[in-house]
């Protein structure tokens, strides 16, 4: 009589309970299985993958808004050494020919411009990082982002047209810092104020006039810009000699403008030794003699005052303001004296 064959173990089934797509899902049916739980193996996806996605989304834009904001930290920082970064150089040290000395550009100057510039740079990175990352968010909740977008636009489209003003002075601002067209302590001229450079920012540029008015310029509506604390300056000096000898007033003031080249406290300020050209033009007082000096930028005024001073004072000395005095009297007009009586 031979033994019955064993009969094989019944197969597994799964508990009734679970759904389908639970079944259909190996991550539903492997909590189950870890679990027993069937509310919590049917969650699972809401509870666990879900989370974890919004999780890692958010972990993943932080890093990369580290990474980047790193990024301008460090090319913010070098600005101060001498290799500074294409983007952060003013547009006329960009050109070869635009300056001579590159010490001309002071440090602390370049370090604020570059601050603001890194500070702008780093709100946009924020925002463009993490308005991505909302939008992946709210697709993990299954939000349909075609309308949500759409009204973005046309709420992006009405702002724009309601702050055009407001969005053109922002453009304007940063073009400003980009180029290092003006910065704080610059004497500058934007039509009607003319003044020193008090605050500089993405808006408004604030400038004292000599009056001591303070002036809020709005930067789009600053159309054009006379910065005279760049580079060097051109001191002009044009005096009357009236009708004297042109020969003799040249020399004169050759060597008065000689002296001022020589002045130890002037001296480092003047780019050129001054120069007199000649005679600029002739009016009816006589003719004009015009002298010209380059100067540092900061130096400008203080030579001019100087210049100007030892000029007026070599004519009084070498009796040529006597003769433009005396040529002025018209013929035939008296002079003072004593009163003849009759």
């Amino acid at each position: 009589m031979t033994a019955a064959a064993p009969t094989p173990p019944p197969a597994e089934t799964p508990p009734p309970e679970l759904s389908p797509d639970c079944l259909s899902d190996a991550l539903c049916k492997n909590v189950y299985e870890l679990t027993g739980s069937t509310w919590f193996a049917e969650g699972s996806y809401w509870i666990l993958l879900k989370p974890l996605r919004i999780v890692l989304i958010i972990l993943l834009a932080a890093a990369a808004r580290f990474l980047l904001q790193r990024a301008i930290r460090r090319l913010v920082r070098s600005t101060t050494d001498a290799s500074v970064p294409t983007l952060l150089k003013p547009l006329r040290e960009r050109i070869p020919t635009a300056a001579t000395d590159p010490g001309e550009f002071v440090p602390e100057r370049r370090r604020q411009r570059a601050e603001a510039i890194g500070s702008v740079l780093s709100s946009l990175v924020t925002a463009f990082v993490f308005g991505i990352a909302l939008l992946m968010i709210l697709r993990e909740f299954s939000f349909d982002l075609a309308p949500l977008l759409a009204s973005a636009g046309i709420v992006g489209v009405a702002l724009g047209f309601g702050a055009q003003s407001l969005v053109k002075d922002l453009i304007a601002g940063l073009f400003m810092l980009l180029e290092d067209q003006y910065g704080v302590g610059d004497t500058v001229d934007v039509g009607e104020a003319t003044g020193v450079v008090e605050s500089v920012g993405l808006r408004v540029t604030t400038v004292r006039d000599a009056r001591g008015v303070l002036w809020y310029i709005r930067n789009g509506e600053i159309i054009r810009v006379g910065n005279k604390s760049q580079g060097w300056a051109l001191v002009v000096v044009d005096l009357p000699i009236g009708f004297a000898s042109t020969e003799e007033a040249t020399a004169v003031l050759r060597t008065a403008a000689a002296s001022v080249a020589l002045d130890p406290d002037l001296a480092p300020q003047i780019v050129e030794p001054p120069e007199v050209l000649g005679v600029e033009q002739v009016t009816i007082d006589g003719a004009v003699i015009r002298t010209v000096v380059k100067t540092s930028a900061d130096g400008q005024f203080a030579v001019g005052r100087e210049l100007r001073r030892r000029l007026a004072e070599s004519l009084e000395n070498s009796g040529i303001t006597a003769k433009i005095a005396a040529a002025r009297f018209y013929p035939g007009i008296p002079t003072a004296g004593p009163t003849a009586t009759v």
